[in-house]
């Protein structure tokens, strides 16, 4: 009788770490299916040029009328979503969430339309390099960046304000 109580307890014991373990896997596989369905979500997904917002159609008719977009795709993550267009001539364009032209790359190095560029850029561009083409155009949070044919970057505040060449 004297073995009774340490059994029971051994047999406690037992059952308090089967069902801790339990626990933990299924804790373990919550973790799991969470972090794939995560990202799933940050998949670019093609989609069709009629699915893109009216207001990307828009920019693209009007500044780029001669090339047609070969693929459009979205990035649909948790919290916002942009899209990437490619269209003939090898130019990709990149739109926020909010359905503005975040940036703009000629690809084959040809140059981009004017109206695409903002006035006060245009117009340095075309005093201080005259000799070269614009060729890729960036916005980011602060800054505007340029890309000139001959690989040279211009930074530009928010107002196109020359800043600095960047390296």
């Amino acid at each position: 009788m004297g073995d009774f109580p340490k059994l029971r307890m051994n047999y406690l014991l037992q059952k308090k770490l089967e069902k801790m373990k339990t626990r933990k896997n299924y804790l373990l596989t919550i973790i799991v299916l969470l972090s794939i369905s995560l990202t799933s979500f940050a998949q670019d997904k093609v989609i069709p040029e009629g699915k893109l917002p009216k207001e990307i159609r828009s920019y693209v008719k009007t500044h780029f009328p001669s090339n047609s977009i070969l693929q459009a795709s979205i990035d649909d993550e948790l919290f916002s979503k942009s899209y990437e267009l490619i269209l003939s001539d090898n130019i990709s364009l990149d739109f926020n969430s909010k359905n503005k032209i975040t940036d703009i790359e000629s690809k084959s190095k040809s140059k981009l339309p004017d109206s695409v560029i903002p006035k006060r850029i245009l117009e340095y561009t075309k005093t201080n390099y005259p000799n070269n083409v614009i060729i890729s155009w960036e916005l980011d949070d602060r800054n505007q960046q340029i890309e000139l044919d001959n690989g040279l970057d211009l930074e530009f505040n928010m107002a196109g304000d020359f800043l600095m060449i960047d390296d």
